[in-house]
């Protein structure tokens, strides 16, 4: 199945921010990097990135049959990641439940598209990744749950990051 694994780990990034107050959310670690609303804001622009690119492709007379790419190892901590700045999350407070939002959005456009085409359209086209080259079209979804996964350790580390930073301030308020 094309969107098993992208279920699994959206499962729990969402469990993951579940527990938090939208302070926590939106707070920036101590130790420096992404809140956890940046990371989860910036799966979401991805995704629609990857779905709006795949969208352009779809339509492209003149797209690129490629073989299939090694993505899997775009999960991998250790490979070079390459961020674009389309995808750059703001620093513009959102609550959880709005965040939610757009991952539920981000989530149908990728299945609108992934129903929109046959299966024989999705492995004659590509697109290009900045590592890999061109990557045939079918590939780009689960890309999708790679590139999550990917992000999940750093959502974990900032989630446990701003709740101990909380946890510090509420404390020596008392």
């Amino acid at each position: 199945m094309v969107f098993g694994e992208n279920i699994k780990v959206r499962k729990r990034i969402l469990q993951l921010i579940e527990g938090l107050t939208d302070e926590e959310f939106n707070g920036t670690p101590s130790c420096g990097g992404w809140s956890p609303k940046q990371i989860v804001e910036h799966l979401a622009l991805m995704e629609c990135r990857v779905a709006t690119n795949i969208a352009k492709e779809l339509k492209n007379p003149d797209s690129l049959r490629v073989f299939k790419k090694p993505i899997v190892v775009s999960a991998s901590p250790l490979i070079k990641a390459y961020f674009m700045e389309y995808t750059e999350p703001t620093d513009t407070y959102l609550s959880t439940s709005e965040i939610k939002e757009r991952l539920h959005e981000s989530r149908n456009y990728l299945l609108d598209i992934y129903d929109s085409a046959s299966e024989d359209e999705l492995r004659g086209k590509s697109f290009k990744h900045p590592v890999f080259g061109h990557v045939p079209l079918i590939q780009w979804f689960r890309f999708v749950g790679f590139h999550e996964k990917r992000h999940l350790r750093q959502l974990r580390r900032a989630v446990e990051h701003v709740k101990s930073d909380f946890s510090l301030i509420y404390q020596s308020s008392k």
